[in-house]
């Protein structure tokens, strides 16, 4: 019997690799921590008492099922990551987690992170992450992201909803406040990963990815990405010209909004190769930046007017 049939009847089981922090990375964990933080805020806007010892299951378990959502993205992406420079060291490309065992671990986080939800706190809430999971895993990962240069924009839903799972879990309803940052979180996502698009467009070109410049061309994308950073600014103050929250949110907004229209203006007139590689490498840091201390502006509100009446009572 020659080697190769030897090898192809060897049926012993393989010995995993993988360590704890193979695990971790699965769960990609910078998602996660960007996830926990849009909940909190949706959690603190939510109106009306909410247990602590919920409060932190329900975090832990939008946290883990965002994890969970990592995992399977990472397993039914396995060969895109291989061939890109930005994700050739995750866990599956290097081989230290198989397929199956990235889908085994996401489907088991999957189920418990929806069940402990609906039934420790509430079925809506549990409903929504279960959709959030759904919606990222199969919709986005499985349909939108290799057929359509649109699948950043559809597919940024799934990001977007944490801070609706999180208001449900509190009042067990949805309602405007959480849709508004539901679009805030929805209209960012565009300027923000076409800006990484931008610069990284040879690395979607070799895994096959159609993302809008390697479509549509850097000019449209740069179009774009000002457009949607339009939107975004005139979504990012309607909580304040709604009256949900005072001038202190609507002026950082707005200087936040600033920044990111001026970075959104040099990578739009910035078409030599160097130049736009920093114009859009400042306009993608940046804009984690700005998501971070608008969502930051919003809980020191409802922190502040949580507390204000101690103080004027002392």
């Amino acid at each position: 019997m020659s080697v190769l049939d030897h090898n192809a009847l060897d049926i012993s089981p393989r010995i995993s690799e993988a360590e704890v922090g193979d695990y971790i990375a699965l769960l990609k964990p910078r998602v996660m921590s960007l996830v926990i933080f849009t909940a909190l805020v949706g959690m603190a806007m939510a109106p009306g008492h909410f247990h602590p010892v919920l409060a932190f299951t329900s975090l832990l378990c939008i946290a883990v099922g965002a994890g969970a959502s990592g995992a399977l993205n990472m397993a039914l992406e396995g060969d895109i990551d291989s061939k890109m420079s930005r994700t050739q060291n995750r866990p599956i490309p290097r081989g230290r987690i198989t397929r199956p065992e990235a889908i085994a671990f996401g489907m088991t986080l999957s189920f418990f992170s929806v069940m402990t939800l609906g039934i420790l706190v509430n079925w809506i809430a549990g409903a929504l992450l279960a959709f959030t999971i759904f919606f990222y895993v199969v919709i986005y990962t499985m349909g939108l992201k290799r057929w359509t240069a649109q699948n950043i924009v559809i597919g940024g839903a799934a990001g977007a909803l944490p801070p609706v799972v999180a208001w449900a879990a509190v009042t067990g309803t949805v309602d405007v406040e959480p849709l508004l940052l539901f679009a805030i979180i929805f209209f960012w996502t565009p300027p923000h990963f076409w800006a990484l698009a931008l610069f990284r467009s040879d690395d979607y070109a070799r895994a096959g990815i159609p993302m809008l410049p390697n479509v549509a061309g850097p000019d449209a994308t740069r179009l774009q990405i000002l457009l949607y950073t339009i939107v975004l600014i005139a979504v990012a103050a309607a909580p304040w010209a709604l009256g949900y929250f005072d001038a202190v949110y609507g002026i950082v907004s707005l200087i936040l909004g600033a920044g990111m229209l001026a970075l959104a203006i040099n990578v739009y007139v910035r078409r030599e190769r160097s130049q736009s590689l920093r114009a859009t490498r400042k306009l993608f840091a940046f804009s984690i930046l700005y998501l971070f201390v608008l969502f930051a502006t919003l809980l020191a509100e409802v922190v502040f007017r949580a507390l204000a009446p101690m103080v004027g009572g002392a």
